[in-house]
């Protein structure tokens, strides 16, 4: 095993994020979910002779770390051999996230590929050290100042890089949300996904959003397979978030609109025959509910509210190759969510 990348002290203050930190409706998911599972409480007790019910307590292995800062040592296993790896990890902004430990993990994850998303910069940021690392980069940022911005950086040159969402009417909206690289074997799409917004505001342009994505990656995989990764913005099953059913239709990312529109991309309803993709940490972990994002507000953390938003999902045709996908869920306190990483076997 590698040595562990070390930092000085664990007693890092986590800064109390504004609105923007919880751009497109992060902050009102964990409000709800903090309410939903607070109601009881705040309300005045009545006797009954009737017990309350109790949620259902999560399957075995379901319990995740609690730490609210990056840990002092971070260490991971080797990479197995013969495989690439690459992680996928929103960042909550690139300049917040340098000042909690966003080098220390990359130091010690150390992957092929890393895929970022809400990186929020305004220009190509001027690092040495992760240009040393990453030799080739590629980031795509929003026309609105300090907002969304996904970056793939790699130690890999691809083929090709595109920065669009074919037929989508309004190229702005999607600027700073996607990145397809091509390389000999695959394609590699990042996205930050369109949130549906606080009270379901902005589900219109997701729903547009959605159809010409679906559009798009059945296309690429027309050509070559597909890997796609990062911040998909959607909780694709009641065990994807805390308190599901109250929060069901009525919070972003957990809507019948969005996870219809995810499942459809697994496999497509109008023909049996499409190629299918896969949810990889879901098709290994079926009954775990382990989660990617936790908001800074409400002690949601510590109480295991959360949402997995973030993912890998690829062409059946890859599974084979896929040899390890893992939330690393004690990598918290750089950002409000935790890094996802998948090795795949070969390169790219």
């Amino acid at each position: 095993m590698p040595p562990a990348i070390s930092r000085t002290s664990s007693k890092r203050k986590i800064e109390n994020s504004d609105d923007e930190d919880f751009e497109d409706g992060q902050a009102s998911q964990s409000q709800s979910q903090l309410q939903s599972q607070s109601q009881s409480q705040s309300q005045p007790s009545q006797p009954s002779k009737k017990k309350a019910k109790k949620d259902a307590p999560p399957p075995p292995g379901s319990a995740q770390p609690t730490n609210k800062v990056l840990p002092v040592n971070i260490s991971f296993p080797p990479r197995i051999p013969g495989t690439t790896r690459i992680a996928a990890w929103n960042i909550c902004g690139l300049s917040a996230s340098s000042k909690k430990g966003f080098k220390f993990y990359v130091a010690a994850e150390d992957p092929d590929i890393l895929v970022l998303t809400e990186t929020k910069v305004n220009d190509i940021p001027a690092d040495p050290a992760l240009k040393t690392r990453f030799p080739h980069q590629y980031w795509a940022i929003s026309e609105k100042k300090t907002y969304s911005g996904t970056a793939i950086l790699s130690k890999h040159k691809p083929l090709s890089v595109d920065m669009t969402l074919p037929g989508h009417p309004d190229p702005k909206a999607v600027k700073g949300r996607i990145i397809t690289l091509e390389f000999e074997t695959c394609f590699l799409i990042g996205t930050y996904v369109v949130n549906a917004g606080t009270e379901l505001k902005t589900l219109e342009e997701k729903k547009v959003w959605n159809k010409h994505f679906d559009a798009y990656i059945r296309q690429l995989d027309k050509e070559k397979p597909v890997i796609w990764t990062g911040d998909l913005n959607v909780a694709p099953t009641e065990i994807d978030l805390t308190n599901a059913k109250k929060n069901w239709n009525k919070t972003p990312g957990y809507t019948e609109v969005e996870t219809t529109a995810f499942k459809n991309i697994l496999q497509s309803p109008d023909d049996p025959e499409a190629n299918k993709f896969i949810d990889v940490w879901r098709k290994l972990n079926p009954e775990k509910q382990h989660y990617t994002y936790f908001s800074y507000r409400f002690n949601c953390r510590l109480k295991g509210i959360g949402w997995r938003l973030d993912m890998f999902v690829l062409s059946e045709r890859l599974w084979g190759r896929v040899k390890m996908c893992e939330i690393r869920d004690e990598i918290y306190g750089a950002s409000d969510h935790c890094p996802l990483v998948m090795e795949i076997e070969g390169t790219l």
